[in-house]
């Protein structure tokens, strides 16, 4: 049995400096676990559904007539919101009740909600009172 003794030197320094790297590695793969894994809110709402599919209607007084606004939904998405019937005369009486019903429409079709949007100083009243019927369709649509 002839047993030979092996010494092993090692430089004080690459021991510091493999420990500080290996040190870096265990936080980065840690720091991208955190970043990455699914968030619980998130996987529940996508199983879920946030709409009635279906067509849903809120009624606008103008005048003396009555405006509909129509909003079909999907499960997830509002597909479209649009003026049921506009009279002819209210069209004539209130020229900016379309130009901002499609205003209206465009963005919260883009953006999927009724938070957060803009519309001029000049238009803020009809503004408002379209964006109240719109409102009070979606909540129609929305799942308790």
């Amino acid at each position: 049995m002839s047993s030979k003794t092996k010494i092993v030197v090692l430089k004080m320094k690459e021991i510091v400096y493999t420990a500080i790297f290996i040190g870096f590695a265990i936080l980065l793969v840690t720091l991208l676990m955190i970043m990455f894994r699914p968030k619980h809110e998130e996987t529940v709402s996508s199983s879920s559904a946030t709409f009635v599919p279906g067509v849903y209607t809120a009624s606008l007084t103008v005048g003396n007539q009555n405006v509909n606004v129509e909003v079909a939904v999907d499960a997830e998405r509002i597909n479209s919101i649009s003026f049921v019937s506009l009279d002819e005369s209210v069209a004539t009486m209130y020229p900016l009740m379309q130009p901002v019903m499609n205003d209206l429409a465009e963005q919260i079709l883009r953006s999927q909600s009724l938070e957060d949007l803009s519309y001029s100083m000049e238009t803020r009243y009809t503004s408002q009172a379209v964006l109240g019927a719109i409102g009070t369709a979606v909540e129609k649509a929305r799942v308790n």
